[in-house]
């Protein structure tokens, strides 16, 4: 059975889901939004150039969620989920997703993004299998505003995979011997290396470049196309 890998943000999603929902709290009046929407657009150009700081980040997008009870968050998720996420879903992004299920293959979202803004559009996407950064918890569900574990960042991602695969009986070798992975990012190179079929989606410039280079297939998922350059 062929294990295929998706990132999340830009990649199934023609947006960013972390960016996304600071915008809605800033929105909202949640937080305060000329200053996380600074901070947040400073976070996301270092994201793209491949110099993130994940702990630093972590402590900006998870200190919301230890602002306000579980309850109240799970309301808010589900307004963002329709105003904001739904649209950035394509078709075709539905269809390749579609299609990898339909062969019978082992499908995971493999994301750096926290699990509490990413678990709903998971579901939304029919795909059972997340790994997600993941948000510490209380024991009542509510969020300290830590995070827990090795974040699902850089080659992060692949020790967690390495992680679940593990606790799924799985075999590293063998399951990467017929493997995907879709990613938009250069941050994800490490994961890219790994499998035996690295398909750059909608890539950034870096990413776009070594993808020539190497002869990986570029998919567009966004709306004007979903054709294979090869």
């Amino acid at each position: 059975m062929a294990l295929t890998l998706f990132d999340l943000d830009n990649t199934l999603l023609s947006g960013d889901s972390d960016h996304a929902w600071m915008e809605f709290l800033a929105s909202r009046g949640i937080v305060d939004a000329e200053r996380f929407n600074r901070m947040n657009d400073q976070f996301y150009a270092e994201y793209l150039a491949g110099e993130l700081d994940i702990h630093a980040f972590l402590e900006f997008q998870l200190a919301p969620l230890a602002a306000h009870p579980r309850a109240l968050l799970d309301t808010w998720h589900r307004e963002y989920l329709q105003e904001r996420v739904l649209p950035m879903i394509s078709d075709h992004a539905r269809a390749l997703i579609e299609d990898h299920r339909r062969q019978g293959d082992t499908l995971v979202i493999i994301t750096a993004t926290n699990r509490f803004v990413t678990a709903p559009i998971a579901r939304e996407l029919g795909i059972a299998h997340l790994l997600a950064t993941e948000a510490e918890e209380t024991a009542s569900g509510d969020f300290t505003g830590r995070s827990v574990g090795l974040p699902c960042f850089q080659a992060g991602k692949v020790q967690r995979l390495r992680d679940w695969l593990e606790t799924q009986g799985l075999d590293w070798n063998q399951s990467l011997g017929d493997s995907s992975f879709y990613s938009d990012s250069y941050n994800d190179l490490p994961l890219l290396e790994c499998v035996t079929r690295p398909v750059a989606v909608d890539p950034d410039p870096r990413l776009r470049t070594l993808a020539e280079e190497r002869g990986w297939p570029i998919l567009s998922l966004r709306p004007a196309s979903a054709k294979l350059a090869l």
